[in-house]
């Protein structure tokens, strides 16, 4: 199918008509400045100018090889949008608040260039299927990117948990000392957490990475468009099949935030943790000065600023999360004005988890670890009472009454104020006769930590394979 068209020359200057906007013939009276202020959203989603063009070289193109769009309109397009990205790079675009959003400021501009061509470009599109694409299009982009801080992210307690295998931290239960653990493995936990995030996240990315382009305004278009072109022009994965979902769904930026709101929540943990090793009652690690922050009040104050910002960070992301849900709830097919809303939300989402992505990269590395500190709280503790009673058991004791034999020492031990391996072994035998000088191996925070060998366990020597296995992976992601 061929279509006819007539020229006209380029319009010239800067300034932009009034009757610029798309819908000025149908208006008897000029919108108030009130109301564009109000429905204005160029001033944020002007962000998304590269997705817009490439989403728009994507169609022109396409309308060009369907024979929709002639080819010196299509010549004239590309060099239009070239200079319109210059222009952008550079500081020299002019975005304008009556031209309302990304989409209308670019397209007046390209007509300003390039005249007929530049109006001729919305053929067989929507701004409802336009935007549509260009979020996704944006939002593909960072998803990798934080993909990528992810991974910077896990490989830094990967190497910090390859320095600390051998050092012994009290495992915590309800916050109280349960069982030595490697501090190594305790990093390791983490990284598991911001595995599973970074799945999420490439899951998450086939469905945002789906075209809406080509549903127009809601119901398809008349001409003969190929979506399917323009799918693959842009590297997206499949089509929307149907043009009312196509420009209604914000399901991807909801599941998307979701995702976000699950690293934040590890983040936030990770944080909790930070802040409380770093307090003086624990005083197992020591942050960085670069990433803390003093008193201007009590000069020996040194406040662990960016975990507790971190902590509180991830409220706002939850928050931004339970928007869009509340946004979506009562909308009837198909685009509704309230969805202009999506934007700032999910935008300061995506900016939030990248800047604390990429602290937490940077501070990990400079974090330094008192593994004697840490070994203390642990026999503090008594957090090898539970190898006491598992060696009763390999002596033939039922569990339940080598727990209750257990219990029993530990009051002792604490009445006596001695950990469990300083006991007498005299001491030890009067709970139980079967326990003999080998019980102080099991009872030392090195011998607790060797036991637990089974595959996922605290073992150093498992820990290692973690860390071998964590590393190739992290290598087969690049």
């Amino acid at each position: 199918m061929t279509f006819s068209h007539t020229s006209q020359a380029p319009a010239e200057g800067n300034q932009l008509d009034k009757k610029s906007q798309a819908w000025s013939a149908l208006f008897s009276e000029p919108m108030s400045d009130l109301v564009k202020r109000y429905t204005a959203s160029v001033f944020f989603d002007k962000r998304l100018w590269e997705a817009d063009i490439s989403g728009s070289l994507a169609h022109a193109e396409m309308l060009h090889a369907q024979g929709i769009l002639r080819d010196a309109d299509w010549a004239d397009i590309q060099r239009g949008m070239a200079q319109i990205r210059s222009e952008i790079e550079g500081g020299a675009f002019q975005w304008q608040l009556d031209l309302e959003d990304v989409h209308l400021n670019i397209e007046a501009r390209l007509t300003q260039l390039v005249g007929d061509a530049g109006k001729r470009l919305h053929t067989g599109r929507s701004r409802n299927d336009q935007v549509a694409t260009d979020v996704r299009l944006w939002l593909r982009t960072e998803i990798d990117l934080i993909v990528g801080l992810l991974n910077e992210l896990q490989r830094a307690l990967v190497e910090m948990a390859a320095h600390n295998t051998e050092v012994i931290l009290p495992g915590f239960t309800h916050l109280q000392v349960a069982q030595p653990v490697s501090f190594g493995h305790h990093l390791l936990a983490y990284v598991e957490m911001f595995a599973r995030d970074a799945e999420r996240m490439q899951d998450v990315r086939r469905r945002v990475n789906r075209l809406p382009l080509g549903a127009a305004a809601l119901a398809g278009t008349p001409y003969p468009l190929d979506r399917e072109r323009v799918a693959r022009t842009l590297k997206m994965e499949g089509v929307c099949q149907n043009s009312l979902d196509a420009v209604s769904d914000r399901d991807f930026a909801i599941e998307f935030s979701a995702a976000a709101s699950l690293v934040m929540v590890h983040i936030s943990r990770f944080s909790e943790e930070l802040i409380l090793w770093m307090s003086q009652n624990f005083g197992f690690i020591q942050i960085a000065d670069r990433f803390t922050t003093g008193s201007s009040i009590m000069p020996q104050k040194k406040n662990p600023d960016v975990p507790e910002l971190a902590r509180g960070k991830t409220g706002r992301v939850v928050g931004h999360l339970m928007a869009l849900i509340t946004l979506m709830k009562g909308q009837p097919l198909a685009y509704n004005k309230d969805n202009q809303e999506d934007k700032e939300p999910l935008f300061d989402t995506v900016d939030t988890l990248k800047d604390t992505l990429r602290i937490f990269a940077e501070m990990v590395p400079g974090i330094t670890v008192k593994p004697e500190a840490m070994a203390l709280a642990a026999k503090r503790g008594y957090a090898t009472a539970t190898d006491l009673a598992d060696y009763l058991v390999r002596k033939g004791l039922p569990f339940r009454d080598a727990h209750e034999v257990v219990a029993h020492a530990v009051k002792t031990a604490i009445s006596q104020q001695l950990d469990l391996s300083e006991l007498p072994l005299a001491t030890l035998q009067q709970f139980n006769p079967a326990i003999e000088a080998d019980v102080f191996e099991v009872l030392s925070l090195s011998g607790s930590l060797n036991a637990r060998s089974v595959l996922g366990g605290t073992a150093p020597v498992q820990v290692c394979a973690q860390i071998e296995r964590h590393r190739a992976r992290l290598a087969a992601s690049n």
